[in-house]
């Protein structure tokens, strides 16, 4: 598989790849009843990654086999949506992506096992789509049998306080930056997020963990500049801190600015363009759907910032392709998101 560029992606897979950060995850953000039937002892990750080149521009995944404590294993597939609006087709691709893994054990000749499937969201908007697969079809009760289902469970950061989060630290850190990360207040939770950090600073991984974070933040943080980390780095650490110093100034001077460097027309050109883009070359309705969606986030958030992102849900539901167009090109004479919103309305 090609290697995910969205910085969200790779965040993810840092912060869930600390030591026992998956164990702690399992534990403690499955439903009871579930982790309770697991034995997390025997919990190995699997290297194969199950999403197409379709569910790229969604999720990033991280795959487990665990031992079930009456016997047998199951596996739980964590996927992480990584859009910061809510689609109401996730039940259909998670589908899609179990089908995948149960393909690919079969090839193996293995046979078939339970899948649990996880999806974090970190989102501004609270998550609205049914977790369950016929709740996507209008039946009526005669064809439900015909019709399978499933459910997924949910875990929605924007649902969950941040004093929960940090109960566990070194996952905590990871997931408060992912649930912060399209707030404006990102920037005042700074000092919070490394002062977290600063508490496990000694260990092995740490100076490599605060590198993916910093580098995170600075990517892709909403309104976060160089200027803003080096003061938190002030106030948490005293001053002249080998560990901070190390890795903290060197990255910050060798030009992570470039999240601010990129500049508002750069930006707006490359929204404009990827959403095409990416839908032409699928040469196909959804596709292109789904690329113009991905322009008109990235361009709402270069701006509007927070505000623009509001808008997302309901753009999300437009499923005429032209109506989309017409948003996607508006953008740039629309002075404010209300203004979009109106354009918008008048078409649909």
């Amino acid at each position: 598989m090609a290697e995910l560029i969205n910085p969200h992606d790779k965040f993810f897979k840092e912060a869930l790849t600390q030591p026992d950060a998956a164990h702690i995850f399992l534990r403690d953000y499955l439903p009871p009843a579930v982790a309770e039937l697991l034995d997390l002892s025997r919990l190995q990750p699997v290297k194969d990654s199950f999403i197409d080149a379709t569910l790229q521009e969604h999720f990033s995944d991280l795959v487990y086999e665990v031992g079930l404590r009456a016997g047998g294993h199951v596996y739980v597939c964590i996927l992480f949506e990584h859009k910061s609006y809510v689609d109401p087709e996730t039940a259909w691709q998670v589908l899609g992506y179990m089908v995948r893994l149960w393909d690919s054990s079969t090839r193996q000749r293995r046979s078939l096992r339970p899948i649990f499937p996880v999806v974090v969201y970190h989102g501004t908007a609270r998550w609205t789509a049914a977790t369950n697969f016929q709740a996507l079809f209008d039946l009526p009760d005669p064809l439900r049998p015909y019709v399978p289902d499933y459910a997924y469970t949910l875990v929605d950061l924007s649902a969950y306080r941040d004093e929960d989060i940090k109960r566990s630290v070194e996952l905590g850190i990871g997931l408060l930056v992912l649930k912060h990360i399209f707030r404006p207040e990102l920037r005042v939770r700074l000092p919070e997020v490394l002062a977290l950090w600063y508490t496990i600073r000694h260990q092995p991984h740490a100076l490599g963990y605060l590198e993916a974070i910093l580098r995170y933040i600075l990517s892709a943080g909403q309104g976060v500049s160089a200027e803003d980390v080096r003061m938190a780095l002030a106030e948490v650490a005293p001053e002249g801190d080998a560990l901070m110093g190390t890795i903290a100034q060197e990255l910050i001077q060798q030009g992570l600015q470039q999240g601010e460097q990129r500049g508002l027309q750069q930006g707006l050109q490359q929204g404009l363009q990827q959403g095409l883009q990416q839908g032409e070359q699928r040469g196909e309705q959804r596709g292109l759907r789904r690329g113009l969606l991905e322009g008109i986030e990235l361009v709402l958030e270069l701006r509007f910032g927070l505000d623009g992102l509001r808008l997302l849900p309901e753009i999300a539901k437009i499923k005429d392709i032209d109506v989309l167009e017409t948003v996607h090109k508006g953008m740039r004479q629309a002075e404010t998101p209300e203004a979009l919103r109106r354009l918008y309305q008048a078409l649909s």
